[in-house]
């Protein structure tokens, strides 16, 4: 910036020097100096009054500098709050999609239970029947007694004679809890995350009805509970014992789903799950397993197609 100060000396030595140049005659010094030095002392003034200016608008200059700095700070911590703001709803849409993705699986187990309840309904009552005659039927190769039911044989019958056996034995009471009821509050309680307590009523209906339909839909809710878990492995066995022994089981498609996506979990079985998501788009393309099959296959870079499933 220009030095005023010495400008205002430079100015004062140009001056007396004009006059100490310029011979003047002695009548006129006197004016001739007077007039020289209004004109210096109005430079002068000229001189400071820029001086000033300049001053206040380099002051100008610096506070609009200062205010566009303070504004540059502002617009970046709320770009940056914008960010962290926009990263947080994605992370929640994230969850909440989810979050709505159980939802739906969770109402399409529902709805896949209520008509596999309705089409073992005539084959349960079938077999209550069924067991009721065996129960009510005498042994096989039981020789017929000739007195009442309840009376005891004569103290004289010879060896050897088939003695009625009072049959006022009752049969034994079954101990095993209703199947239809206890699957039922072992989903609830799965779709409550109660994780534990369906657990334990998805093994009751494994353990007293292990050849029953609804068993091989319990087993599939283990290993689901195993996998929301992180325990893949455990997650993996019970969902092999869905495809391997209710391979025609409504659960067997999301059972080979969440199997392969346990196996993808295990860093070693990386290949072996990609085989699991594309055996299943070949067993059943048109499934909506099949449709998460292929999204994590293309996200993961591999192609779905593959060789005809045995």
């Amino acid at each position: 910036m220009l030095n005023f100060s010495k400008l205002r000396i430079r100015f004062a030595a140009v001056a007396f020097l004009a006059m100490a140049l310029c011979p003047l005659p002695a009548h006129a010094a006197s004016k001739e100096i007077i007039e020289l030095q209004t004109q210096v002392q109005q430079l002068l003034d000229m001189v400071q009054r820029l001086q000033s200016t300049l001053d206040t608008r380099l002051g100008v200059v610096q506070h609009l500098a200062e205010q566009t700095a303070d504004d540059a700070n502002k617009m970046t911590a709320t770009v940056n709050a914008l960010q962290q703001k926009i990263n947080a709803q994605n992370d929640a849409g994230n969850g909440k999609l989810d979050t709505l993705s159980g939802q739906v699986q969770s109402l399409n187990d529902s709805v896949d239970e209520l008509k596999s309840r309705i089409a073992k309904l005539d084959k349960t009552v079938q077999d209550m029947q069924t067991q009721l005659q065996t129960l009510q039927s005498p042994p096989l190769g039981a020789a017929p007694s000739a007195l009442p039911p309840g009376s005891a044989a004569p103290p004289d019958a010879a060896p050897g004679t088939p003695s009625a056996a009072p049959l006022t034995a009752a049969p034994a009471v079954n101990s095993a809890p209703p199947l239809k009821e206890t699957f039922q509050a072992g989903l609830r309680d799965y779709n409550a995350a109660k994780y534990d307590v369906a657990a334990s009523e998805f093994q009751d209906v494994i353990h007293y009805y292990p050849l029953d339909d609804l068993a091989g839909s319990a087993q599939f809710y283990l290993g689901d509970i195993a996998y929301r878990r992180g325990k893949y492995s455990d997650a993996i066995k019970n969902f092999n014992a869905v495809l391997e022994g209710f391979p025609g089981n409504s659960k067997a498609p999301a059972a080979q789903l969440r199997k392969g996506m346990a196996l993808l979990q295990l860093k070693d079985k990386r290949d072996a799950g990609i085989h699991e998501l594309r055996l299943l788009i070949q067993r059943h393309p048109q499934s909506p397993e099949a449709a998460q099959a292929r999204a994590k296959l293309n996200a993961l870079g591999v192609k779905s197609s593959t060789a005809p499933a045995r």
